[in-house]
């Protein structure tokens, strides 16, 4: 029988789960995997390792998952690509989606099986009253974003014009980069058809560069870089009709572009995952000393900081923040 880990933001995978035992009945080898907005991204995988270690070894494990490219996706997509062969995922997580998942153990061997099987069930489960038809694709005019997001020449060639030409509607330090707030409410609030990550860690682990090509949201394409290119190509002319989300892991990571040349006006400050020796912030910023330190400098260069989660969250000061605590 294949496995079942259920995986989302919040409490909805526990709810769901007890939902469908409501119409189902008790099942064997479901776990859930929730993530809650004080925890990081290693406790997420912490707990889908513990989930993964009730079950049987070597079994056959689907995730379903509440959002594709967020943290529930990311960190599930990091043990999938290491078990291609027994583990799969399916996300946009629907009641009726898990009651036919339930139903589907009995007849398919396999988690991938499950997966396809499921796609158009959890469409054919959104319905409307009234009854209305769905609308037939449009074909997209050609509008000013359908242009080459960068142009023509050679990329190696560094140019510098010495003022920004990049439009960066967005400089995010997040220790989750690029996961469901920031593909759904940042992308939607700023509109960026760039979405860029900025590290050197992660520019070199091309497992990880490949899971969040793939989380890009619709129509935004995802670029993840060492901080040496984004010096290089932040005032490039050819890259005037970026319009940029610029994504760090760590404040120690801008003051790196900042040094290189980088011109930031204000920096939104989203999570910063909490360690031993760091103290809490807020529930989703912890800061140990060197934060604070950092902190400090891109402030003395004209960096402001918005501390939110989300665009509707009402914005805070980190200086403020760190006087309370």
């Amino acid at each position: 029988m294949v496995n079942f880990i259920i995986a989302s933001h919040g409490e909805f995978a526990a709810g769901i789960r007890q939902s469908g035992q409501m119409i189902f009945g008790e099942q064997e080898n479901v776990q859930v995997v929730t993530f809650m907005p004080n925890e990081g991204p290693e406790d997420l995988m912490k707990k889908f390792e513990d989930a993964l270690a009730t079950f049987e070894p070597e079994g056959q494990v689907l995730f379903l998952v509440d959002l594709w490219g967020g943290s529930p996706f990311n960190a599930a997509s990091r043990i999938q690509a290491l078990h291609e062969d027994r583990m799969a995922i399916i996300t946009g997580l629907n009641l009726p989606m898990l009651v036919e998942a339930y139903g589907a153990r009995f007849t398919m061997e396999t988690a991938a099986e499950i997966a396809s099987y499921l796609m158009p069930v959890a469409r054919d489960g959104v319905k409307t009253l009234p009854e209305t038809e769905e609308p037939a694709p449009v074909a997209a005019d050609s509008t000013e974003d359908d242009q080459p997001v960068v142009e023509a020449g050679d990329i190696n060639k560094v140019i510098h014009s010495g003022s920004a030409t990049m439009d960066v509607r967005l400089a995010r330090i997040d220790s989750r980069l690029l996961h469901g707030q920031v593909a759904t409410a940042w992308t939607k609030s700023v509109s960026p058809n760039r979405i860029i990550v900025v590290s050197d860690g992660v520019s070199k682990d091309e497992l990880r560069k490949t899971l969040l090509v793939q989380a890009a949201p619709v129509g935004v394409k995802v670029n993840v870089v060492p901080i040496q290119k984004l010096v290089d190509i932040w005032d490039d002319p050819r890259f005037a009709s970026v319009k940029a989300l610029l994504l760090f892991e760590t404040p120690q990571d801008v003051a790196k572009a900042v040094e290189g040349g980088v011109k930031l006006g204000e920096v939104n400050i989203g999570s910063m995952s909490h360690s031993e020796g760091k103290r809490m912030l807020t529930n989703a910023v912890a800061v140990d000393d060197e934060d604070v330190k950092t902190l400090e400098y891109l402030r003395d260069q004209g960096i402001t900081f918005d501390v939110r989660k989300v665009p509707a969250d009402q914005g805070k000061d980190v200086f403020d923040l760190l006087k309370k605590s």
